[in-house]
This record gives C-alpha cells, sequence and structure tokens, in this order.
C-alpha cells in the first residue's frame, strides 16, 4: 500500500468514526446547522456592521464578501468536483449500510472539495480579516468548524473533502482581501490601529451567533 493509497485509507477511517458517533438529537442538530438559511441572521449582522462603519464605502466590501463565495463555490462545485470527480461517502458502494444519512440527504455524487466548508472558511476568514475583532475571529472561525464538521456527520463528505474545501476557501479570502489593498487600501484598518480617524472601533452583534444557535436547537427539538 502505497503513501497515497494509506492516506485514502485514514480519512476513510476518520469519517466512519465522525459520522458513527450520532443520536436521534444531533441528527436535527447538524441537520439545522449544514442548512444554509440557518445562519441568514448572521449573515444579515455582518451586512450591518460593514454599512454602519463604512457607510457609502461599504459596497466594496460587500461585494469582496460575495465575490469570495462566489469565487470559492465555482472553483469548489464547478471546477474541482468535475474534475477529480470523487464520490461522496454517501454514494460509495464501498461504505453503503455504513454511512448513516440523515433524513434522507445524501448530497450530489462527487465530494470533493466540500463547498460548504470552501464558503464558510472563505466568509470566517475575509470577514474576520477586514473587522480585526479578535471575539468575533474566534466565534466566526468556531462557526465555520462547526458547518464542516455538520458535513461529515450527515455522512456526505470526507475529512480531506472538508481540508480541501477550507483551503480554497480561505485562497479565495486571500485573493479578495490583496484585490482590496490594491484597489481600496483606505477601507482597510491598519493592523495595529483599532480606532481609525473617523471611524469607531468596530462592535460586532456577537449575541447573534447565540441566537443563530438557539435556532438550531429549536428546529431539532420542534421541526426535525
Amino acid at each position: 500500500m502505497n503513501l497515497f493509497e494509506s492516506l485514502l485509507l485514514l480519512d476513510k477511517n476518520l469519517f466512519l468514526a465522525i459520522n458513527g458517533f450520532h443520536s436521534s438529537f444531533w441528527d436535527g442538530v447538524m441537520f439545522g446547522i449544514s442548512a444554509k438559511f440557518t445562519w441568514v441572521p448572521l449573515y444579515v449582522a455582518v451586512l450591518i456592521v460593514i454599512v454602519k462603519n463604512w457607510k457609502r464605502e461599504s459596497i466594496w466590501l460587500v461585494i469582496a464578501l460575495v465575490g469570495c463565495i462566489v469565487i470559492s463555490d465555482q472553483i469548489s462545485s464547478g471546477l474541482i468536483k468535475e474534475q477529480v470527480q470523487r464520490l461522496r461517502p454517501s454514494h460509495a458502494s464501498e461504505l453503503k449500510n455504513m454511512v448513516h444519512l440523515v433524513n434522507g440527504y445524501s448530497g450530489g455524487q462527487f465530494g470533493f472539495v466540500s463547498s460548504h466548508a470552501a464558503n464558510s472558511f472563505g466568509f470566517a476568514f475575509l470577514s474576520s480579516t477586514l473587522f480585526r475583532n479578535r471575539k468575533y475571529t474566534s466565534l466566526i472561525f468556531c462557526w465555520a468548524v462547526l458547518v464542516s464538521y455538520s458535513r461529515m456527520y450527515l455522512g456526505v463528505h470526507y475529512p480531506l473533502d472538508i481540508l480541501g474545501g477550507a483551503l480554497v476557501g480561505v485562497l479565495a479570502a486571500l485573493a479578495c482581501y490583496y484585490a482590496i489593498i490594491k484597489l481600496r487600501p483606505s477601507l482597510l484598518i491598519p493592523h495595529n490601529d483599532y480606532s481609525v480617524v473617523g471611524r469607531p472601533k468596530i462592535a460586532l452583534p456577537l449575541f447573534v451567533f447565540g441566537l443563530c444557535i438557539v435556532g438550531v436547537v429549536i428546529y431539532s427539538l420542534v421541526l426535525f
């Protein structure tokens, strides 16, 4: 067995360990975490913060964030998945009857790389770089990890799918960040300056994270 085959075997075993740890309660929670509309309040809160602090110039940062997600999503789903064509564990014949699926959800045919991981890590990396708020940075990356973990729990991605997606997202975020540096450098807060003249220190509605989690729990208990 060569190194590549050993890596794939490790990837498969790690997936089975993660996917095998489940319960009816966590099925609902993870299904809610993985749902795209669950986190709309978070996206709206970030948008409000950007508009509040950057006023008319906020359009450029909104474009950068949207562009980051579009780039990461197109590269992961539209390019890499079609080129690599690695079957999701939910569609792999050798794992039949071994994968725990939730609510009959199995995703599309190919899984490498995870667009959920790409989009969430891209959004987390770029927004945290723009805001430079330690609490927000910690929470938004915990969010990205949680969303990514839910994809393995639901049985639709291997760990390597997640790692590949996270890398794509971070690279897309870096590309958008450096585009801002080149085109609109005045929009960026200096690394060691949290009180730019004419712009107050950014205050983020961190309670929105809590509200989203509460929404997920309610979803798992009532609606699932």
